[in-house]
């Protein structure tokens, strides 16, 4: 084992050392294998957007083990469920009155249970939320996301408050767990099952990503006609995109400490 580890030491110590620039650029040729790989395995694309939910899925698992068995919110940011609840709660009214389909189904499960896991946070396990470093401003993030929406919103047939709203949850659940970011920032030192949360998040966007950008491919380009035209189809594909990068960083060093056989992932300052 410590053999097989030693190639492993030595390709993220030399990682590590890389500067910010060559550090993105290994990022986005590791992206475009994956997507490579991706592309030839699955055939089905939308088989990526299941698996994305999925993952979504198995993450809130961990979220609900934690606070049922361990009985600790400790490192989970209320802030970052509470965005998450506002997109779902915003797409559900979407897909009601645009496009009720199994996705409609999917989303209201996952807002049930971070509607009970703001409640455990905020009632049942209140004395174990560290609420002084969940300390992100949200409105940082939402009053943006409502301007950019207004600015910037689907060419469909719908009502314009329709159209809005459809927009406005794109573009938050996009930087949603930045507040959770903050958390672990402030704290450096994550526990697992958080960990185990957040990574689900990054592999369940990376995925909800590949899904995008291999139709977009599949289709030369006619999957953005599709979707409307003038900068709103451009705005998604960067949305899927954002979420996927915001989560890189961490989504790295937890593989690189689950492979060191570590429990505890101690984040590096400026991690995140």
């Amino acid at each position: 084992m410590k053999a097989a580890q030693r190639p492993i030491h030595a390709v993220t110590t030399w990682v590590r050392r890389q500067p910010p620039k060559v550090k993105a650029f290994l990022g986005v040729v590791s992206a475009m294998t994956a997507l490579v790989l991706l592309r030839m395995i699955v055939h089905d694309h939308d088989n990526l957007f299941v698996a994305a939910e999925a993952v979504h899925a198995l993450g809130i698992s961990v979220l609900i083990y934690k606070l049922t068995k361990e009985k600790t919110c400790a490192g989970l940011s209320l802030k970052s469920q509470e965005l998450t609840a506002l997109f779902l709660a915003v797409r559900l009214y979407c897909s009601f009155v645009m496009e009720f389909d199994i996705h409609t189904l999917l989303d209201s499960a996952t807002l049930v249970t971070t509607l009970w896991v703001i409640y455990m946070i905020r009632f049942k396990l209140k004395a174990s939320y560290m609420e002084d470093k969940d300390n992100f401003a949200i409105y940082y993030v939402v009053i943006p996301c409502v301007v950019l929406s207004v600015l910037i919103h689907p060419s469909t047939h719908h009502h314009i408050i329709n159209k809005i709203s459809w927009a406005f949850c794109v573009y938050l659940e996009a930087v949603s767990v930045l507040p959770q970011l903050r958390v672990m920032q402030n704290t450096k030192i994550v526990e697992p099952f958080t960990a185990h949360y957040v990574f689900a998040l990054g592999i369940a966007r990376f995925l909800s990503c590949a899904h995008w950008v291999l139709q977009v491919l599949d289709t030369r380009g006619r999957l953005l006609t599709a979707l409307g035209y003038g900068f709103w189809p451009i705005m998604v594909l960067l949305s899927e995109i954002v979420q996927t990068f915001i989560l890189a960083d961490f989504c790295y060093y937890y593989v690189k400490s689950l492979m060191g056989g570590q429990l505890v992932l101690r984040l590096p300052s400026g991690v995140v």
